[in-house]
């Protein structure tokens, strides 16, 4: 069994790095340290001689002074400062402090009725807030406080500041300032470690190459999230695993996303040794860092609308890697998780996903590919949401195309067949999560057509703009390939589709705006294949093209 000589900790716990997060009023007593005695902060213990204090005015959190805490010695049981509390049975309380590292051979562990989450020692010259959540289960005394630990490179003497321990009885110390306002790109980093978090380590690197942020020695099974002010510049981010196993997952269930104005810059987990994701952001990316071009891919496109621009479009979007149709496995392995909905990691099917309530219906990656399927749950396969058979049948690059096909139950996949999607009127099948198959209604049809449900219609309208984008010098072939198809097909290279589908499409791209779920997709298939959806990236372009 992999690690079995490693110490296992279930520790679950959060730490914010850089972020002001509110409390709630409870009762540590000279938490800012500003009183102190004989260099020791009133109220305040240390356990032996590991560690000592000072009294002292800068860096300060906020108030008049801060504790600086000299780290002596290596053992571990002789370094902790504490006090204890009153907690009322029941109540709910936000633990947290500000620390700040020197030299980064020595982290601090916040201490709540037990050991909680480590700061990040490489985050020097700099304050970072450790917090916990914590429900009393009694009414009772409780300890809270740090410890401090060496780590790889510690010389028997490294200081660490202290500051804003909170919730405070003192109702003379004002919060502490928030954050200085980023004047460049505010990028937002998160990162949920797997149950050997101390294997995971990242950097971020400019275009010449210089480490501008770094992270290591985690907490096991802890969420981070830290908030960094970049410049205009091309970057990449590199995530390693010393063990080879990645973030997620083999070892629970681990991740890391980079986000800008809301949209995905990288984003991920499952690898082995180490992966790298690029991002630009600013001018050199064409969009002023304005989060919806985070590369400039659209650049070529600015000032353009109608059929002009859905053509522009095309010439930038046509020349994909085709990976070829084994490798959508590879894919849905990787990226067509469930990290949003249930967060349970298990394969995210878009025919059997309950965004609300439980799914009646899970799958494993990998392990429960189709295979042959008599029922709904027996295996999940390779949906094409565009069906083969409308551009003829096993026709490269589309039937690989990632942007068209997603996972899905390879049984209610087969009820859906080739036929259009609409809205029923009559259902003959219905799905667990309430996909249904059945007559068209309402929309100018009067087919059979199979209706999904209505979190994911956006999803499937911005996938068939894209595919009249993306094939828009074939496409205009296809409307007799398949009766099915010369349903929806009108054999033009502008419009593509037929009215009724159009008005459909349009209609569901308003109702189901992009969310998350898109965003890492697109950025993923991006990644995978090498050209993005438009229409995820700029959801305007629909009305400006039809």
């Amino acid at each position: 069994m992999k690690h079995s000589n490693k110490y296992r900790n279930s520790l679950n716990a959060t730490v914010l790095i850089g972020l002001f997060v509110p409390i709630v009023s409870a009762n540590v007593s000279n938490g800012s340290f500003e009183n102190w005695q004989q260099n020791t902060p009133s109220n305040w213990s240390t356990i032996d001689t590991g560690i000592t204090l000072n009294q002292v005015s800068s860096p300060l959190k906020d108030g008049q002074s801060a504790a600086e805490v000299v780290v002596k010695t290596a053992t571990q049981g002789n370094t902790d400062l504490r006090q204890t509390i009153s907690v009322i049975g029941g109540q709910n309380y936000t633990f947290s402090t500000w620390v700040y590292h020197t030299e980064g051979n020595v982290k601090a562990r916040l201490y709540v009725d037990g050991y909680r989450g480590y700061s990040n020692e490489n985050q020097t010259g700099q304050w970072q807030q450790l917090s916990y959540q914590y429900t009393a289960s009694s009414s009772k005394d409780i300890e809270v406080g740090l410890r401090f630990y060496d780590t790889s490179g510690f010389d028997g003497s490294e200081i660490v500041y202290v500051d804003h321990f909170t919730p405070s009885d003192s109702t003379t110390t004002p919060p502490p300032p928030p954050p200085p306002q980023c004047q460049q790109n505010s990028v937002q980093f998160k990162l949920i470690t797997d149950n050997y978090a101390s294997e995971t380590s990242w950097e971020l690197k400019n275009q010449q190459g210089q480490v501008i942020n770094r992270g290591s020695g985690y907490a096991n099974t802890t969420t981070y999230t830290e908030s960094m002010c970049l410049a205009d510049d091309t970057y990449t981010f590199v995530i390693s695993d010393s063990y080879g196993d990645g973030i997620c997952c083999s070892q629970g269930n681990g991740s890391y996303e980079l986000t800008f104005n809301g949209q995905v810059l990288a984003a991920g987990g499952q690898f082995t040794n180490q992966e790298q994701k690029q991002f630009t952001l600013g001018s050199d990316g064409g969009d002023g860092g304005g989060g919806q071009d985070p590369t400039g891919y659209y650049a070529s496109a600015a000032g353009l609308t109608g059929f002009t621009l859905k053509s522009q479009l095309h010439t930038i979007i046509k020349d994909h890697n085709n990976r070829g149709y084994s490798a959508l496995w590879s894919f849905i392995d990787q990226y067509e998780r469930d990290n949003y909905f249930e967060k349970d990691n298990t394969v995210l099917d878009r025919y059997s996903e309950k965004p609300t309530t439980a799914d009646s219906v899970n799958f494993t990656a990998v392990g429960d590919q189709c295979g042959s399927y008599r029922v709904e749950g027996d295996c999940y396969n390779r949906e094409h949401s565009f069906p083969k058979s409308w551009f003829g049948g096993k026709i490269e690059p589309m039937n690989s195309d990632v942007h068209h096909i997603f996972a899905s139950d390879g049984f209610v996949n087969a009820k859906r067949n080739s036929y259009p999607f609409g809205e029923v009127g009559s259902a003959s099948y219905t799905s667990s999560n309430g996909s249904k198959l059945g007559s068209a209604s309402g929309i100018n049809y009067s087919g059979t057509v199979f209706e999904p449900i209505d979190r994911f219609k956006g999803d499937i309208a911005r996938i068939y703009f894209y595919m009249a984008t993306r094939y828009e010098n074939v496409i205009a072939g296809w409307q007799n390939k398949s009766s099915y198809g010369n349903d929806v097909l009108n054999g033009t290279t502008n419009v593509v589709f037929e009215p009724w589908v159009v008005a459909l499409l349009k209609r569901w791209h308003q109702q189901d705006p992009v969310d998350d779920v898109e965003r890492a997709r697109n950025q993923a298939a991006f990644e995978f294949q090498g050209n993005r959806n438009p229409y995820v990236d700029h959801p305007e372009f629909v009305d400006k093209i039809w």
